[in-house]
């Protein structure tokens, strides 16, 4: 740790711990993929996540989320365009149809695992919270003057995408049981996702509408 110039890995790892515990639009792209397609579309959302982490890696690393923080308009910007992918993604489960109890209609709702990859990697790297996590936090632990803090910033950044890959996972693996203990009810079904899909509008509407 100490080449890195990286300190206080303890209170670092629980303030990862917290904030993945912090239900936001990452949690809500999870769970609303375990509930429509089940525990493998949920655990491929969580490895999208967790790319979606490295990519803010990298870029803080490099001193993009700089020159993020230096623009307001750039800023508001990513906050609109990920606002808005989260109301579209909500407004389509809104819209889904009651299923039909046959197996054609059982997968007019399944979507190709690289789909759901992509999307979830989307929802966090358009994601604010995270974007100010890696701006305003990772950099009080590691030192300024430190010879290889690039280095530092990139271990920060993968320790904090293995936590968020174990949280979600856990998530993912919970709400595909439930999901698969109601798709026996076609209604119960449905409304769980029109409940997650109106949680990804509002979720979206705040992040549009939330000052920097």
């Amino acid at each position: 740790m100490d080449s890195f110039g990286i300190y206080n890995f303890g209170l670092f790892l629980a303030a990862v711990l917290l904030l993945n515990a912090t239900p936001g639009p990452d949690t809500a792209y999870i769970v609303g993929r375990s509930i429509a397609q089940g525990r493998s579309a949920g655990l491929m959302s969580a490895l999208g996540i967790s790319a979606g982490c490295c990519v803010h890696a990298v870029a803080s690393a490099v001193g993009l989320s700089a020159v993020l923080a230096a623009s307001a308009t750039a800023f508001m910007l990513v906050k609109l365009a990920g606002g808005a992918y989260l109301i579209y993604l909500g407004i389509c489960m809104l819209l889904a149809k009651p299923a039909e109890d046959n197996v054609s209609a059982a997968r007019a709702d399944v979507r190709p695992l690289r789909t759901i990859f992509w999307q979830a990697m989307l929802t966090n790297v358009l994601n604010p919270k995270v974007v100010l996590f890696f701006l305003a936090f990772m950099p009080q632990f590691v030192q300024a003057d430190a010879p290889h803090k690039t280095l530092g910033f990139l271990f920060l950044g993968l320790a904090f995408a293995f936590i968020s890959m174990g949280w979600n996972s856990g998530t993912a693996f919970l709400a595909g049981t439930l999901a698969r203990r109601a798709s026996n009810n076609p209604q119960v079904r449905l409304w769980l996702e029109r409940f997650v899909g109106a949680a990804f509008v509002g979720l979206g509407v705040k992040l549009m509408l939330t000052r920097p």
